[in-house]
């Protein structure tokens, strides 16, 4: 039998229609019921070109095994965050406090919406150090009947974490784009461009930030990275040298090997960076 998911109007949901899961959308009869019942939500984020997104359910979400667990223990609730872009948002930033971001976006919360565990992709079972989510599902289960009170712990400390200090109407000081490029300078790779390990994203933003940044202080470290950035991304693999455009990410630190998945708003961002690079550089290449 379907579930709740047959009449929703995201082609994303609609694809968990047929999930032994119980799955409600996004809204208060699914919170009423998770107070009536006294369980937790599972809150599961995805979209419908995520990779792992499928793999996940068709792991663990038409499985019959942790179906029964979600169904006993918690009031599992779906999001297509193509159509919810605000639950999104405000989720994405608990996952990247708990472990970073990424899609599918795994929330354990109370009733009230307060999240007090999350990830990304899990496995069913444990898996290369990776704890799977049958063992997650039971354990936080037995731990919302036994010690609540460290769980709910733990959601006041996310929520602590994500408050911000500052003063309403304040701007943000220079300090702010001091510490932030000292932060790029420290995670910038010498060898082939980008921040940080692998995998890699373009983060367009960034490049447009150090792109300002040169344009308005004439900080030619910024324009470096930006532009060795921006030659290796478009060198590699990374970018579609037939069909053209570029792919979400690089599974490894040279833009070498893609992941095999082009976003839109990604494509529309990096248009932004390469023209931006070519107005303050004059370089040809970046207008090609």
């Amino acid at each position: 039998m379907a579930n709740r998911l047959v009449h929703a109007t995201s082609p994303y949901l609609r694809q968990h229609a047929e999930n032994p899961v119980d799955w409600f959308p996004w809204g208060e009869e699914a919170f009423g019921k998770a107070r009536d019942e006294d369980k937790p939500i599972f809150l599961s984020i995805g979209y419908s070109t995520c990779h792992w997104c499928h793999v996940m359910a068709r792991e663990s979400f038409e499985d019959a095994e942790i179906a029964a667990l979600l169904n006993r223990h918690y009031i599992s609730v779906k999001v297509d965050r193509e159509e919810r872009p605000d639950v999104d948002s405000i989720y994405m930033a608990v996952c990247q406090a708990f472990t970073g971001s990424g899609w599918p976006t795994t929330v354990f919360m109370t009733a009230d919406q307060r999240p007090f565990f999350a990830g990304t992709y899990f496995p069913k079972t444990s898996r290369y150090g990776t704890p799977g989510l049958k063992e997650l599902l039971e354990i936080i289960a037995e731990r919302w009947e036994k010690d609540r009170s460290e769980l709910l712990r733990a959601a006041d400390e996310v929520a602590a974490a994500l408050r911000t200090d500052a003063p309403a109407g304040i701007a943000p000081g220079e300090t702010l784009i001091t510490d932030a490029l000292a932060q790029y300078r420290s995670s910038f790779d010498e060898a082939f461009g980008g921040f940080g390990s692998a995998p890699k994203f373009p983060t367009p933003h960034n490049l447009t930030f150090l792109l300002r940044i040169y344009e308005k202080q004439g900080d030619e470290d910024a324009l470096r990275m930006a532009e060795k950035t921006l030659l290796h991304m478009y060198s590699g693999g990374m970018f579609d040298h037939i069909g053209y455009g570029f792919c979400r990410y690089s599974t490894d630190r040279f833009f070498l090997v893609p992941h095999f998945e082009k976003m839109l708003y990604d494509n529309a961002l990096l248009i932004l960076a390469y023209a931006q690079a070519y107005h303050r550089t004059g370089k040809e290449w970046y207008r090609q």
